[in-house]
C-alpha cells in the first residue's frame, strides 16, 4: 500500500530533488507557514525512496469556517494524487482545491498511462534541444482524473523560457532589435546593476514595489507579504543544487535606484518573479539592462534556464492590461512555453457553484472600486 506521510526537516532535500518549481520547494513552504497560511507538505515513499511530493496551502474563505486549496506548479496530477487531495479536501472542510502544475501541454501518445504508476508518468515526459525534462500531459487526461476547468486561474497559463547553455553573443542576435538598442542605451548612460541582498536595498525595493503597484492599477502581494518572504528565502542563503535562494537586483543611475528585481535560483534555473521600477529617468532603459544582467547573473551560476514566470499567449490582445509586460518579456527572443492549465479540485459541488458567482462579484467591485480612486 502507497500512503502519503509527512515531510520532515530531515527530508528536505530529498523533497526538494522531487519537485519541480520554487513554489513547491521546502523553503517556499516555510516561508507561507510565516504568512500565516496553513502549509500541508507530503510526500510518497516506494522502495524507501520518496518518489512523489508536493506542497498544499490552504486560505481560509473570512467569515466562514471553509478553506480553498491551492497547489501550484506541481508534478503531473496522477489517480494517487488526486486521491490524497480529496481526503484532505474533506479533512480540512475545503469548496474545492486548484492545481495548476508545472506540466507543459501535450499529446497524450499509445500506452502511457496516467496512473499512480512512476514509470507511467516519467514515459509522458520528453527532452528539449537542451535536454530538458519536460513533463507533459494532455488536458483530456488532466480532466478524465476528476478535474474541471479551474473557475479563476490563478498562473498564467505561459512563459517564456531563455536557454543560458548559448553564448552571450547568440542570446543577444536572439534578442529583438529594439531590445538591444535599449540595453546599449542604458550601458551607454552608464546605469549600473549589482546585486544587494541587505536589508537596506530590500527596503528600497518595497518602496519601488508600492510605487509601482499604486502606478500601474495592478493587485499586489502586501508588503508584510514581500517581507516575510525576504526574512525567510535572504538569509544569506548561497545557490545550492536543491535549495531556493533569493537575490535582489538592483539597476542604479546617479546614485538613484531606477529598477529592483527578486530573482530565484532554484535547480537549474533562475526565475523573475518580482520587479519594480521608478518613474524617474525612464528613458535611461534601467529594466531593459536589469533584465539582460539577470540573463547574465544565472549563466555565471552555471545555470541552464532563465523562466520569466509568466506571459500571454501566442497571440496575445493589445489591450490587454498585462501586454505590455509580455512584449518586454518577448523581447529577449524566449521560447513561449505552454502549461496543461488550471484545474479546480471540487470537494463540495453545491458550495462551489455558490463559490464561482461570489468571486465574479468580489473582482466586478474591485475593478470598480481602483477606477473610482
Amino acid at each position: 500500500m502507497n500512503d502519503f506521510t509527512d515531510i520532515t526537516e530531515e527530508q528536505k532535500q530529498d523533497y526538494n530533488n522531487i519537485v519541480a518549481h520554487p513554489l513547491q520547494s521546502f523553503e517556499w513552504g516555510e516561508f507561507r507557514k510565516k504568512t500565516g497560511v496553513k502549509v500541508i507538505r507530503r510526500g510518497l515513499v516506494r522502495n524507501e525512496k520518496l518518489v512523489e511530493g508536493f506542497t498544499l496551502t490552504l486560505h481560509k474563505i473570512p467569515r466562514t469556517k471553509l478553506y480553498i486549496g491551492y497547489l501550484p506548479k506541481g508534478n503531473s496530477p496522477t489517480d494517487e494524487l488526486i486521491d490524497e487531495l480529496q481526503r484532505i479536501g474533506r479533512e480540512e472542510n475545503c469548496i474545492f482545491i486548484q492545481l495548476e502544475p508545472k506540466v507543459e501541454r501535450g499529446v497524450t501518445r499509445s500506452g502511457v498511462g496516467l496512473s499512480g504508476n512512476e514509470g507511467d508518468r516519467l514515459q509522458s515526459d520528453s527532452f528539449d534541444s537542451g535536454g530538458r525534462r519536460k513533463q507533459e500531459q494532455d488536458p483530456e487526461q488532466v480532466i478524465k482524473l476528476g478535474l474541471r476547468s479551474a473557475a479563476h486561474p490563478l498562473f498564467t497559463k505561459y512563459t517564456f523560457v531563455l536557454d543560458l547553455t548559448k553564448t552571450e553573443q547568440e542570446l543577444l542576435e536572439a534578442m529583438y532589435p529594439k531590445t538591444r538598442y535599449n540595453i546599449r542605451v542604458a550601458e551607454k548612460h552608464k546605469v549600473k546593476v549589482v546585486e544587494n541582498n541587505s536589508k537596506e536595498s530590500f527596503e528600497q525595493y518595497l518602496k519601488l514595489m508600492t510605487e509601482t503597484t499604486a502606478r500601474q492599477e495592478f493587485y499586489a502581494h502586501t508588503p508584510s507579504y514581500h517581507r516575510n518572504m525576504f526574512e525567510i528565502l535572504a538569509k544569506g542563503q548561497k545557490p545550492t543544487a536543491n535549495s531556493l535562494s533569493y537575490h535582489l537586483l538592483n539597476a542604479t543611475y546617479d546614485s538613484k535606484t531606477l529598477t529592483s528585481w527578486v530573482l530565484f535560483v532554484f535547480k537549474d534555473t533562475v526565475y523573475y518573479p518580482y520587479g519594480a521600477s521608478s518613474r524617474l529617468h525612464r528613458e535611461k532603459m534601467a529594466s531593459n539592462l536589469i533584465m539582460w544582467e539577470a540573463i547574465k547573473f544565472g549563466k555565471k551560476l552555471g545555470l541552464k534556464y532563465f523562466d520569466t514566470w509568466g506571459a500571454l499567449g501566442p497571440e496575445p490582445d493589445k489591450k490587454d492590461p498585462w501586454y505590455g509586460f509580455h512584449r518586454f518579456k518577448e523581447g529577449y527572443g524566449g521560447e513561449l512555453v505552454e502549461f496543461v492549465g488550471s484545474y479546480d479540485l471540487v470537494i463540495k459541488p453545491a458550495l462551489y457553484e455558490i463559490y464561482k458567482v461570489a468571486d465574479k462579484l468580489r473582482w466586478i467591485l474591485l475593478r470598480l472600486k481602483s477606477k473610482i480612486q
